[in-house]
């Protein structure tokens, strides 16, 4: 709407004149009002009156404005290798009047870079800021905007501004190849730990492993410090042979996989038969070792007590003949297996058990026992025997308790018969109690340390006197042998060791 007016008072012809499409809408003595339509770009209106017979004109210009209303932030490449360049670009598809933008950009509410276009006097085209930074670790995470603002103050208008989607930029280094550790022999069906490791990479927690054994891919545990990465899993070989060990890991946009062989055996642990685990004393067993069938290479075996080594591939075996002793006797059977310049050692072990009959030894079953009257006592037998042997002891045709101490008194002097049984069958003896008095004991003690004492030293004494005459005597020889030398004798020897008298 355009208002076309004149301070004239009696004012002649009058209208405006535009190449833009107009029509008049209303009217006054003084004014005139026009409607103009599909105004596109800017133009200029004049607007004119006759006065006194005098025309006279004035201009209007009429601004097209495009308002920002797509800002388009771009961060090329958004994933940046620390110490590269990266490009932060801003444009405006459609933007008018060109001259009245201004581009921000900003990293975080820090401004970067700021652009305005008052040079390029267009009416509408596109907008476009570019940059490029280096990029710096504490980057990473960074948020990117993009601000325009279209000032119409100038115009008598106002200001319309508008802002980009944030772009959040993602810095990484990525320099080295990662390890794997594994053994280089995996036995199959067994449990192996193994690990991938990444050093000096960032950010760390971020990186991303995937493990393969063959086509088998394993679930590792992933775990961080610092500028370096690791995952750990457990792996578990079903097929024998040579195999690979891969390990992938991903950043962003790299990716780098390391190989590692591996060789998957089977090696079973021996198999060792005693021909019977329980044999009666006296009972020739075969002892046996010998490999499993699914072990390859076949491997050497050891049978700990066997007199000789068996060939390559052979078992070993042993006679016995069993003895009381042997109970409780472990056997083992040592198979070694030579892989890759590595020696593998498997062992299985047995236990054998002799059976024989009870017996009450002296050393366990002393048949003399002496109580000191008062003091908590108990009858001292252990029998001996495979199965284990109970023990009865009976005093004065009444069962002893063997396992609850008695306190000593006259009344315990006697004689107990005790009879260990186990299934083989059984064994008697008698054990003869005395109870003394605690100052009987004191005697008894004081008299044969006395006698003891008395012992020493009649044998000291006797010694003394049968070796002191001969060390007299030599002290005496040299004196005695240089007479003899002189009258022509010859010495005789004296010998402390001989109960003579030297002469």
């Amino acid at each position: 709407m355009v208002n076309c007016s004149t301070t004239c008072p009696d004012p002649g012809p009058s209208g405006i004149e535009t190449l833009l499409k107009k029509t008049q809408v209303d009217k006054g003595p003084q004014w005139k009002e026009f409607l103009l339509e599909d105004v596109t770009e800017n133009s200029l209106l004049q607007c004119f009156f006759s006065c006194a017979g005098i025309q006279k004109d004035t201009s209007l210009g009429i601004t097209v404005y495009q308002p920002p209303e797509q800002v388009i932030l771009e961060l090329q490449p958004a994933w940046v290798a620390m110490d590269e360049a990266f490009t932060v670009k801003c444009h405006v598809p459609s933007v008018a009047p060109l001259e009245n933008l201004t581009l921000t950009l900003l990293q975080g509410n820090q401004e970067l870079h700021r652009r305005n276009f008052m040079s390029l006097a267009v009416a509408s085209q596109r907008a476009e800021v570019t940059i490029n930074v280096k990029a710096q670790r504490e980057d990473d995470r960074c948020n990117f905007s993009c601000r325009a603002e279209l000032d119409l103050s100038s115009h008598g208008g106002g200001l319309f501004h508008s802002s980009s989607a944030i772009k959040v930029l993602r810095i990484f280094e990525f320099s080295q190849s990662p390890q794997i550790w594994v053994s280089p022999l995996l036995e199959i069906g067994m449990a192996e730990a193994v690990s991938c490791e990444l050093s000096r990479v960032f950010p760390a927690r971020e990186v991303m492993f995937h493990m393969f054994l063959g086509d088998q891919e394993l679930s590792p545990f992933v775990s961080w410090k610092g500028d370096t990465a690791w995952a750990n899993a457990t792996v578990r070989a079903m097929e024998t042979g040579d195999q690979e060990l891969s390990c992938l890991v991903s950043l962003g946009p790299m990716e780098q996989k390391t190989r590692e062989p591996v060789h998957v055996y089977s090696f079973p642990p021996p198999i060792l038969e005693i021909e019977e685990l329980y044999p009666l004393a006296g009972t020739d067993i075969n002892v046996t070792c010998s490999g499993h069938v699914l072990t390859s290479p076949s491997p050497t075996l050891r049978l700990k007590g066997a007199p000789d080594l068996p060939a390559p591939g052979e078992p070993a075996w042993l006679l016995l003949t069993t003895r009381e002793e042997d109970n409780g006797r472990n056997f083992s059977c040592e198979a070694s297996l030579e892989l890759q310049g590595q020696r593998l050692i498997k062992t299985t072990a047995m236990q054998l058990h002799v059976l024989y009959k009870p017996r009450l030894e002296e050393s366990d079953c002393p048949g003399n026992q002496t109580w000191v009257k008062g003091t908590e006592q108990m009858l001292a037998c252990v029998p001996k025997g495979n199965p284990t042997p109970t023990l009865v002891c009976t005093w004065n045709g009444v069962i002893f308790h063997l396992e609850v101490p008695q306190k000593a008194t006259q009344s315990h002097t006697g004689t107990y018969c005790c009879t260990a049984t186990n299934q083989l069958g059984s064994v008697s003896k008698d054990i003869a109690v005395i109870v003394q008095g605690l100052d009987e004991g004191i005697s008894s003690t004081i008299f044969v340390i006395v006698i003891v004492a008395l012992g020493v030293g009649v044998i000291t004494i006797a010694l003394y006197l049968n070796y002191r005459p001969c060390k007299i005597e030599r002290r005496k020889l040299p004196y005695r042998q240089k007479e003899k030398n002189k009258r022509g004798e010859k010495p005789v020897c004296c010998s402390a060791s001989r109960k003579v008298q030297c002469t």
